[in-house]
């Protein structure tokens, strides 16, 4: 079974896909949308598109862990994913997962100006990837 993590925003939705071992996170790319409800219906054609049997979607939640806003959105896509799927979407803590990526393609050599091209993408890797490595350890 293949996992999907999002790392959702307003303008990019990034995106990474695990093995079919559930073992590495990768395929990472980047759905670029500002509507809600076509960003939905694109995520659920790539979920059909790709046979996507779970889901991990970062819950960007506030550095004291409360629930803000954005950590609200999440939610609100957690449950429309879920209702188009029939799929469990799992909502992974994502706190400094933003700042992560950055330091990533940074020592990547990428050069800052081009780092919002591949941070959303960067991201749903991170996220992913602790979700698998949680996962596997139980």
């Amino acid at each position: 079974m293949r996992i999907l993590g999002i790392d959702y925003g307003d303008a990019r939705t990034g995106l990474s896909i695990s093995d079919p071992s559930e073992f590495l996170a990768g395929s990472p790319s980047v759905i670029h949308e500002w509507n809600y409800d076509k960003l939905v219906e694109k995520l659920t054609a790539f979920i059909e598109q790709n046979k996507i049997g779970e889901i991990v979607l970062g819950h960007p939640l506030n550095m004291d862990g409360t629930v803000g806003p954005r950590a609200e959105k999440c939610q609100a896509l957690a449950k429309a994913l879920e209702e188009r799927t029939g799929l469990t979407v799992h909502l992974w803590d994502e706190r400094r997962t933003t700042v992560a990526a950055h330091e990533i393609l940074h020592r990547a050599g990428k050069k800052e100006k081009k780092h919002r091209e591949n941070v959303d993408a960067v991201a749903a890797t991170l996220i992913l990837q602790g979700y698998l490595d949680k996962k596997r350890r139980g």
